[in-house]
């Protein structure tokens, strides 16, 4: 029996108000407490109508376990208890079901949890959609792209352990069943200054700290790197160690994200190198010296840490030094070198360390991308999710908080167009009667910053480009004169009265009033900032690096690509992004997540109003509030109103069969609501007031608890009366099995007593007729014991009397050969004495040869070669006697072996020597292949008709023929084809029609790869530039690969005189077309038995399963 669905609602047993739109009084106050009410209930989630309030718990909490997430799936927004999964579920479904594009835009300040609300919004999204072997590739490579960026761009500041210090966008394609393809990741603005300087209780980006602590001993001197943090001056002491932060496992965490991702291992040989090179140039210092003229000049201390720099980046060590002391300014035909001071000196290394790690932090989204990106060309659906820094406000605002609170300043102006947008647009479709709703447009101040003319990011970069002497100074008093009279900047220096005695203002500082409040910047290093500039030496030094990765970073720096043009300015760069963004953004659905910080301390179960009171106002999260209820406060539709309200009207309840709207009015009349309270639409009953709907939500509460005491009434007599029965029934089968209980009592006593009779009077009979057979068999017994100890004793007799004669005739014999010994004796005395021991032991020796011999000719092993038997040695002098016969004994019968082969087995046993010399213990398939002759000719091509066509177009002599599996360069998949090979060529052709699809001269192969494992797999390598490599090389399957190889290594041998490289290895390179291809061979159980298979990863990497 299926288990029966539960109708529920946001409403449902409510902690606080889950929704404030339904707040009631609406205020700062009653805002605040509702949300304190509700943390204090472990309820971190809130909702601003479609928009969802997120106050990070700093603890783990038991709601996003698998089970909540098939909670929330397929539910109704409104349905459940407010939760970040009811978001991420109707913006996914809309997306599916209604193809429209998503977006979910997360802001918050540090702290406030936006990169793990990404994180839930991603894996939810990846546990509800489709499934299969493909599209779980795609879920697992954009989840672990997540490590990846968290470790190059996050750090530990004071506010947060793990602080992106970036903004990230990434828009996630779907096909149209639903099923992720691939995605895209945009980063905005990498905090570059955090990678030479931090401000105290914080940390540099994590990937340093992780390295450190969870490299190898041997990696580490790769890199020529300690573990020691105080070694390099990069790194803040007094923040190294997190409390709970584990930064050697999330080093592997991180390099086994890269690989999943897709990440070879060189390029990551290649990251940790560049990361490295920018951990120690913080080490390189600067000493002053005088030239001649008068001028300063610098000098690097100690040349050792720039010698291992340049080692790690293939870099000339007198150029980079040249590029740390000079700086060469070109101006059309003329090129002018100055010297540069400490100071300088300084400024260069710095700025040569922040550009390196921001590029390669750019480098790395983009190869993310690469591996990420849909790999199909159809239409597809887009769900983009925002993670972006939130507005800033600290002590000392410079540059970068600027910019950051620019962009919440446009990402506060699209929320509030499209939140009203979005309003206008559902009274419009229920027909309802739309009122102009005022509010704050922030448009005003986002003119103050961006205005092409007048604008803020216009007059920096307007003194960024004008000649003479340009300092924060001047830029300050250029604003002073262009924005005096707007009304949200301020300034001291301004002509405007009204700050002129603020001592709250400093002299060289401005302040604006975002929507979010005032922020005073200081106008300190905002046109260093805003210039971002590389002198032109250093990235010419970078381009010269013989390091791949290094060199590619900085394409600015080739001398033939020389632009003398000013590059554009940071705040251009990030204007020009935060403009793309809008426009992204202004294409699809939005959906909100605001995210609040409950306190500074990182601890759980503290909530500081007056923080969160603060984030409330610059989230604008009461102007949200009212612009939401400014019509009406509450809307629902007809079917689940009348489903939940249902019991308050005797007409509706327990069933309403007419349509649902006129079952609303129907109750609504009943209950006799005012009608300026509500209003109704096309699908959905508006609600005015809260109170109204909070009335609703007693009278159902009353009449619930009233329905069930009528529930429980009805329940306890059908109880009851249930039991009787049952009882009654029960009463009735006892009495029955009763009965038939001892009638079978009964019986079985009688027939037990039978068989106890029966038995006794059959063991009587049976006992009786035993004593007689006993008896009788006693008697034949003892006859038979009698006559054999009869013929026994005769027996007897007859032996003794014949041992007797025996010893008789013994001792004649014994007695006549000691007189026959004692006649010897006596005559042959006289010769015996002289020769006597000499001839005794020839004697001896002779007969003792003779035995060995005659012995050796019986224990003779068999003739075949293999044979390593040999009799044992009977005697120690015999010793190089015996070792000298076994060696000309193998050395004979090796030569009556040879004598017996053929023409055709010798070259026969040739290929095997040639395959031996090969494949002996470097490839785990070579043993099997002792045993099978190598027929060549595995198709019968001059027979078989089918291959007529194929046998006219090769004229020369066949030496292979086989049939073998070409692998698929896109997706892995084998093709049949069938491989010959000629004395000059080798040929794949088609085995269906015969047709030749490539002919490559011997002279073209360069070499011929394969694993070292039981699989047949192998590349045949061809040699760059020439006609039959315009495709690129052959990835081949065979059943035969080491009879295969043999041949065409000696076929190439006899040809060319030159021998062809065999390379086994686990992973090699293939040339496909214009792309290098990594072929990784790994251990696996198979689907297919023992089938190796071939599966393309990515686009660089073809995985082969060997079982």
């Amino acid at each position: 029996m299926a288990k029966m669905e539960v109708k529920t609602s946001l409403l449902d047993d409510m902690i606080g108000v889950g929704d404030m739109v339904l707040l009631e009084p609406l205020n700062e106050d009653s805002f605040i407490n509702n949300l304190k009410k509700r943390f204090d209930h472990n309820e971190v989630y809130t909702y601003i109508g479609s928009v969802v309030i997120s106050i990070n718990p700093y603890r783990s909490l038991p709601i996003y376990t698998p089970e909540k997430v098939e909670e929330y799936r397929n539910r109704n927004f409104y349905e459940l208890s407010p939760h970040i999964f009811a978001l991420s579920d109707e913006a996914y479904r809309s997306l599916r079901d209604q193809d429209k594009d998503q977006c979910i835009l997360i802001t918050g300040e540090s702290g406030a949890g936006k990169t793990e609300a990404s994180k839930l919004v991603m894996s939810y999204v990846a546990a509800v959609c489709g499934k299969g072997a493909e599209v779980n590739q795609v879920k697992e490579q954009l989840l672990q792209s997540n490590p990846v960026l968290e470790a190059f761009g996050n750090a530990k500041t004071v506010r947060n352990d793990n602080s992106s210090r970036f903004g990230k966008y990434m828009d996630i394609e779907f096909d149209f069943k639903g099923d992720p393809l691939g995605g895209v990741i945009s980063n905005y603005l990498l905090e570059k200054s955090r990678v030479v300087k931090q401000p105290r209780g914080e940390r540099n980006f994590h990937i340093f700290y992780q390295i450190l602590s969870g490299a190898s001993e041997d990696f580490l001197c790769e890199l020529k790197l300690e573990r020691d943090f105080s070694r390099y001056n990069y790194l803040g002491l007094d923040s190294a160690k997190v409390n709970g932060v584990d930064d050697a496992a999330n080093f592997r965490t991180v390099r086994n994200a890269m690989q999943i991702v897709g990440f070879m291992d060189h390029e990551t040989q290649s990251v940790f190198e560049v990361v490295a090179a920018v951990l120690k140039l913080g080490n390189i210092e600067f000493k002053p010296e005088s030239r001649v003229n008068g001028l300063d000049e610098s000098k690097i201390k100690d040349k050792n840490e720039l010698k291992e720099i340049c080692e790690l980046t293939g870099i000339d060590q007198s150029v980079l030094e040249r590029a740390f002391s000079f700086r060469t300014v070109e101006a059309k035909q003329e090129k002018v070198s100055t010297t540069l001071n400490v100071a300088q000196a300084y400024y260069a290394r710095d700025a040569l360390a922040k550009n390196l790690y921001s590029r390669l932090f750019s480098w790395l989204v983009t190869r993310i991308n690469e591996s990420i990106k849909a790999q199909t060309k159809v239409r597809k659906k887009v769900m983009g999710v925002l993670d972006i820094y939130g507005f800033e406000i600290f002590e000392d605002n410079s540059f970068e908080q600027f910019i950051i609170n620019y962009c919440n300043e446009k990402l506060q102006q699209i929320f509030i167009e499209l939140t009203l947008k979005e309003e206008q647009e559902e009274y419009i479709r229920e027909g309802i009667e739309w009122t102009h709703i005022e509010y704050f447009n922030n448009a005003i101040i986002c003119d103050l910053i961006e205005n092409n003319q007048t604008g803020i990011l216009a007059m920096l970069d307007e003194e960024c480009l004008r000649p003479g002497t340009v300092t924060d100074d001047t830029f300050l008093e250029k604003l002073n004169q262009v924005c005096a009279t707007h009304q949200h900047f301020e300034s001291r220096m301004s002509k405007c009265s009204r700050f002129l005695n603020d001592t709250t203002l400093p002299h060289s500082c401005f302040r604006i009033q975002h929507y979010a409040g005032k922020v005073m910047y200081q106008v300190e290093g905002f046109v260093d900032k805003n210039n971002d500039l590389l002198y032109r030496d250093l990235s010419q030094a970078m381009w010269k690096a013989s390091h791949t990765l290094i060199k590619a970073l900085f394409p600015e720096g080739n001398p033939a690509k020389i632009n003398l043009k000013r590059p554009p300015t940071a705040g251009s760069q990030f204007k020009a992004s935060v403009a793309t963004l809008m426009k992204n953004l202004q294409t699809k659905n939005p959906n909100y997540i605001r995210c609040i910080k409950p306190n500074d301390k990182k601890a759980a179960h503290i909530f500081n109003d007056a923080l969160v009171c603060h984030q409330i106002r610059y989230l604008g999260l009461l102007e949200n509030v009212r612009v939401r209820r400014a019509g009406y406060a509450f809307r629902q539709a007809y079917e689940p109103c009348l489903e939940r309200y249902k019991m308050l009207c005797k007409q509706t309840w327990p069933h309403w069969r007419g349509p649902a709207r006129a079952g609303v009015e129907v109750l609504f009349n009943e209950l006799e609501i005012p009608e300026e309270e509500f209003s109704f639409g096309r699908s959905k009953i508006f609600i005015r007031n809260p109170r109204t709907l909070f009335k609703l939500e007693d009278l159902r509460k009353q009449r619930l608890e009233d329905l069930a005491t009528l529930i429980e009434k009805i329940y306890r007599g059908w109880k009851c009366r249930t039991r009787f029965l049952l009882m009654k029934k029960s009463q009735i089968v006892i009495a029955s099995w009763y009965r038939r209980y001892a009638q079978q009592k009964k019986y079985q006593k009688i027939k037990s007593s039978a068989i106890v009779v029966q038995s006794y009077i059959r063991g009587w009979k049976a006992r009786k007729l035993l004593r007689e057979l006993k008896h009788q068999k006693r008697c034949n017994e003892a006859a038979t014991i009698i006559a054999a100890y009869w013929h026994g004793t005769q027996a007897r007799r007859e032996l003794k009397r014949l041992k007797e004669e025996a010893r008789r005739k013994h001792a004649v014999a014994v007695i006549w050969a000691y007189w026959l010994g004692l006649k010897v004796r006596r005559e042959y005395r006289k010769f015996f004495r002289a020769n006597a021991g000499r001839k005794i032991y020839e004697f001896t020796l002779q007969r003792l040869m003779q035995k060995y011999f005659l012995e050796m000719k019986n224990k003779m092993p068999s003739l075949s070669p293999i044979d390593k038997n040999w009799p044992v040695r009977p005697y120690l002098f015999l010793d190089s006697t015996h070792k000298e016969l076994k060696r000309i004994f193998h050395l004979w019968r090796c030569k009556k072996y040879r004598d017996q082969f053929t023409d055709q087995q010798k070259l026969i046993y040739e290929e095997k020597l040639e395959a031996s010399e090969l494949f002996k213990d470097k490839k785990a398939l070579y043993p099997a292949s002792v045993g099978q002759p190598f027929q060549g000719a595995y198709l019968e091509i001059s027979k078989n008709p089918k291959y007529k066509k194929l046998k006219d177009a090769v004229d020369e002599k066949i030496i292979i023929a086989e049939v073998v599996n070409k692998i698929n360069r896109a997706n892995g998949k084998a093709t049949s084809r069938i491989f010959l090979l000629t004395k000059n060529n080798v040929l794949l052709a088609d085995q269906k029609s015969g047709n030749i699809k490539s002919e490559v001269p011997l002279g073209d192969v360069t070499k011929v790869s394969m694993s070292s494992q039981n699989d047949g797999f192998f590349a045949v390598h061809l040699k760059e530039g020439s006609g039959a490599a315009s495709k690129g090389d052959f990835l081949l399957s065979s059943d035969h690969l080491i009879e295969m190889a043999t041949k065409l290594y000696r076929t190439t041998l006899s040809q060319t005189k030159q021998k062809l490289n065999i390379e086994i290895s686990d992973e090699f390179l293939v040339q496909f077309r214009q792309d290098k291809v990594c072929v990784k061979f790994i251990q696996g159980s198979q689907k297919n038995g023992n089938i190796p298979t071939c599966k393309r990863k990515n686009n660089r990497l073809l995985e082969v399963a060997v079982p």
